[in-house]
Formats: C-alpha cells, sequence, structure tokens
C-alpha cells in the first residue's frame, strides 16, 4: 500500500472546535482489489456481477480504511476463563452518496456492525456541477467519524459537495473511500479538503470533457442497477 502521508493519528467528537488530522492518501496494492477492478471495468460484466464485485472490492478497501480506528480494551468471558478484548472506541458513521454509493454499504455495516447509515443524494448538472438533491443527515452530528462512500471520483466536484454537506453538519473526521479516481479528481478533492483521508483502489490517468474517467469502468450507477442515460 502506498501512501503519500500517514493516517489520521488521533479522533476527536464531531462537536469539537478544532480538529487535527492529517491529509492522506492511500492506493491499494493489494493484488485482489487489482484484479477484480479489471473485472469491475470488463464491458461484458453484468450488473448482477458488478454489484457482486463492487462489495467485494469495498470489503478490502474497508479493511485498508479501518486499519488505525482507535481501540478500548474489554473484559470478555470465554467458556473457560475471563479474557482481554478490543472494541472500536470511537463513534462511526457511513454515507454513502446516492445512487452509486449504495453498492458499497453492506460491507462497512459487515466491519462496523453498529454504524449509523445516512444518505446523501448528489448529481452532476450538465456543466459537471453538484446539485445536492437528498439529504437525510439528523439535526446534530453524533458520530465521531464518517465514511463517505462514493465508487468512483471523477471530477471530485460531487465528492468534495458531499464532504462540504458533512463538515457543516458538524463532523470533522472524514474518510472518502472510492473505487476508481481520476488524478484530476482526487487533485481537486485534496485540494479542497487536505485534512480528508482518502482511500481508493486505483488511479486513471485521464478525464474526458463529459467527465467520465478514461478508461475508468463507465457509470457505476448505470451498471449496477442496469440503467442508461
Amino acid at each position: 500500500q502506498r501512501r503519500v502521508h500517514g493516517g489520521i493519528s488521533s479522533f476527536h467528537s464531531c462537536a469539537s472546535a478544532s480538529v487535527s488530522c492529517t491529509m492522506s492518501l492511500s492506493t491499494s496494492k493489494h493484488p485482489i482489489v487489482h484484479m477484480k477492478i479489471a473485472q469491475l471495468r470488463d464491458v461484458k460484466t453484468d450488473p448482477k456481477r458488478f454489484r457482486e464485485l463492487l462489495k467485494e472490492v469495498t470489503t478490502l478497501l474497508a479493511y485498508e480504511a479501518t486499519t488505525d480506528l482507535p481501540m478500548k480494551e474489554v473484559q470478555v468471558q470465554t467458556p473457560l476463563a475471563m479474557a482481554v478484548g478490543h472494541d472500536v472506541a470511537i463513534r462511526t458513521g457511513i454515507i454513502p452518496i446516492l445512487r452509486a454509493g449504495l453498492g458499497m454499504v453492506d460491507p462497512f455495516l459487515d466491519l462496523l456492525p453498529y454504524s449509523e447509515t445516512w444518505h446523501i443524494g448528489m448529481y452532476r448538472s450538465e456543466s459537471l456541477l453538484p446539485i445536492e438533491y437528498y439529504n437525510k443527515l439528523p439535526a446534530e452530528c453524533n458520530v465521531d467519524l464518517a465514511f463517505v462512500l462514493d465508487p468512483m471520483i471523477a471530477t471530485g466536484n460531487t465528492v468534495s459537495a458531499t464532504i462540504n454537506t458533512v463538515k457543516h453538519w458538524g463532523c470533522k473526521n472524514i474518510k472518502l473511500v472510492s473505487v476508481l479516481a481520476s488524478k484530476a479528481g482526487l487533485q481537486s478533492v485534496m485540494q479542497q479538503h487536505p485534512d480528508v483521508a482518502i482511500h481508493v483502489g486505483v488511479v486513471d490517468d485521464q478525464l474526458e470533457a463529459r467527465g467520465y474517467i478514461v478508461p475508468g469502468l463507465g457509470d457505476a450507477g448505470d451498471r449496477q442497477f442496469s440503467t442508461t442515460h
């Protein structure tokens, strides 16, 4: 795994006035991640298999994105004696960006089953500007860390707008998890949100005029749900 910088070293409550976070970009070097993303790219992959692959890749990325979660000791009664174990010490939330991010939720809930899940809907206008059409965040932030999920970071506009919404809500510790990103999109997000840790599977060089990643994998929402523009 290649890191541009180390991950977040400390976590603070969402209500904190100031939060100290360190910019982090992690691109996966796991061979299974790369193998499955190649299958996601394949135009012959049907929607059912696409959804399965997206969940499998997300599981691996979620594992990488949670390696630095703060832990606390707990006492566990085994059949023979008491044992010292560990549990996650912070409150976590999962925020998929509709609609493509829906396919990434279950793997995170498998790892963090007590996380709360909220949805933010964004779409791109013809000028590639983000437009929010749905927001189910509660009135007050009640988590210490939010995972924002979107399979693709193309222009970065939609992701950055979602992160702005989550920050305005009051959550300062945010991790962005994505399967595929363009270099330009990543640069845009990192410039606007240097305090957000980013975990991505692979990075493609090109972004075409319509805002699609090249070679990319097409529209992740359409390919999941068997729809076309």
